[in-house]
C-alpha cells in the first residue's frame, strides 16, 4: 500500500482564505467522490517563500492522508483531486509526498 499526503494551502489569490463550506463542497464534489473508501484530514499551517520578495509567507492548511493500494488507478485518483483543487481554487500547486506503507483495516 501507499499512504499519500496532499497539502492544500487555504489562502485563495486576490481573495480571503478558503472558507469551511467551500472546502466541505470540495470534499463532496472531488475528495470522497475519488476516496470512497475513506481518508482524513488534518488542519495545518503551512510556509512557503515568495520567489519574488524572498519572503516567508504562511498560510492556513489542510493535510489530506489516505492509503491505498499500489495502483495506477490509485494515482490517477489522487492527481484529479489536485488538479481540482488547483483549478477550483486557483493554486499554483497541491503539494503530494508518497510513502510505502504496510496496514490493514
Amino acid at each position: 500500500m501507499l499512504v499519500f499526503n496532499l497539502f492544500f494551502g487555504k489562502s485563495i489569490p486576490r481573495r480571503g482564505d478558503l472558507t469551511q463550506a467551500e472546502w466541505q463542497q470540495f470534499l463532496d464534489d472531488s475528495v470522497t467522490v475519488n476516496l470512497p473508501n475513506g481518508y482524513t484530514v488534518v488542519d495545518a499551517s503551512g510556509a512557503w517563500m515568495d520567489p519574488t520578495t524572498r519572503r516567508t509567507i504562511k498560510e492556513a492548511s489542510k493535510l489530506l492522508i489516505v492509503a491505498l493500494p499500489v495502483t495506477p488507478l490509485s494515482l490517477a485518483a489522487v492527481n484529479r483531486i489536485r488538479n481540482e483543487y488547483q483549478s477550483r481554487f486557483r493554486q499554483q500547486l497541491v503539494g503530494m509526498t508518497v510513502e510505502p506503507a504496510c496496514g490493514s483495516f
